[in-house]
């Protein structure tokens, strides 16, 4: 019996793919073509990961401009499946956070990341969760210009909450200049989060975390940003952050085309338990969990995209197609490259995760290549691959 592979409308029993050149130029079931197989019977085959929000791992921040660090992260995500993902970074002065967009441009540049993403420091203190507030600000024009400015065309996110003062013209300003404006760390009422969305705000950062909560007689940034078809919903599903009842219920709400999983990792995630730093605040993390040592509130995570897939999928009962579409397809459609990545079509890059019986990542490829420290890195030839994966993967160097 062949393994599964997952397709963007169904799942293909006995299915495989024929990769070349570093991308998918083939997608069937059956008997593949008679070269160079790598057999993945009984596994799971989906579409690399996609994180559009990650602050490290591996021991490594985004934060720290070191570029050992930077690729340390990158890394130890990548050998959980994720093949694609934009670096966050936390608050800080907007003279250092020029300094770490710097850093961050030369792994986009490099490929090594999709993009940038900003999570703050135009947030509310009142819900400003592991940021330290003393580096938070209100929006303007000056300032969004020039951490644009500092991105060159790299910065494809920025959260902010849209009650400061300023905060509806700077996420109009964002729209307009083609970045993912992000309604985030807000304790603002439904009437200030709606103009945000008719501005062009169109994405919810970790709903339900760090936000006024959903209230019956006033519903707030949740209610606002769950319910408006406009909004692309980001859940951390590492079953800590949302309860899984709660995940179900929005991933059911939003559907398909609005929910998207992401980590919200920082840099002890794959690594071991201790004392970190998030930004400029000491976190601890004990079994897994990441609090603030200051006062123990959750301090982003240390989940990485494969463990939120099966959460996803075990936890909160998603089905298969579903959770795909949360964690690569709809990803891709947000950041505008469903094109080139995010499902298992003819002519996307071959980013693909090998998934055993337990949901966990056997062999990861991205664009055509395995994944060094992978276990399947053990299988590959010196050079780029070569061949076709019986049951799941057919690679071939074109």
């Amino acid at each position: 019996m062949g393994g599964r592979v997952v397709a963007p409308d169904r799942v293909l029993d006995d299915g495989w793919l024929a990769i070349a050149g570093g991308k998918i130029v083939q997608v069937g079931t059956g008997t593949p073509p008679d070269i160079n197989r790598v057999d993945v019977d009984g596994c799971l085959v989906v579409p690399g990961f996609v994180d559009t929000h990650c602050h490290g791992g591996g021991g490594g921040s985004f934060s720290s401009g070191n570029p050992e660090e930077l690729f340390r992260a990158v890394r130890a995500h990548r050998r959980h499946g994720t093949t694609t993902m934009l670096g966050s970074l936390v608050s800080d002065p907007i003279p250092v956070l020029r300094d770490q967009i710097a850093a961050l441009r030369e792994l986009v540049q490099e490929g090594e990341l999709a993009g940038i993403h900003l999570e703050g420091p135009f947030i509310s203190k009142a819900r400003c969760g592991a940021h330290d507030p003393a580096t938070l600000i209100e929006p303007d024009t000056a300032t969004v210009n020039a951490l644009l400015g500092a991105g060159r065309g790299d910065i494809r996110m920025v959260t902010l909450a849209p009650e400061l003062h300023g905060g509806i013209k700077a996420v109009r300003q964002l729209a307009e200049s083609g970045v993912i404006a992000a309604i985030g760390h807000t304790d603002g009422v439904e009437d200030q989060i709606v103009p945000a969305i008719d501005a062009g705000a169109s994405v919810a950062t970790h709903l339900f975390n760090a936000m006024r909560p959903l209230h019956h007689r006033e519903p707030g940034p949740i209610g606002a940003l769950l319910d408006d078809e406009r909004i692309t919903v980001e859940l951390i599903c590492d079953l800590v952050h949302v309860h899984p009842t709660v995940l179900r219920l929005a991933a059911h709400h939003a559907g398909k085309g609005r929910t998207v999983l992401i980590t919200d990792a920082m840099s002890a995630t794959d690594a071991a338990d201790g004392s970190y730093i998030l930004g400029r605040l000491e976190v601890d993390v004990r079994d897994g969990v990441a609090t603030l040592a200051g006062n123990g509130s959750l301090a982003g995570s240390t989940l990485t995209m494969d463990a939120a897939f099966r959460n996803l999928v075990r936890g909160a009962g998603i089905d298969l197609l579903d959770a795909v579409r949360a964690t690569s397809g709809r990803p891709a459609e947000l950041l505008g490259i469903a094109d080139r990545t995010g499902s298992l079509r003819a002519g996307l890059a071959a980013d693909v995760v090998v998934l055993d019986r337990d949901l966990r990542p056997a062999k990861v490829l991205r664009q055509g290549e395995w994944v060094k420290d992978d276990a399947a890195a053990t299988l590959s030839a010196t050079a780029p691959l070569s061949g076709a994966v019986e049951g799941g993967v057919s690679v071939s160097d074109g």
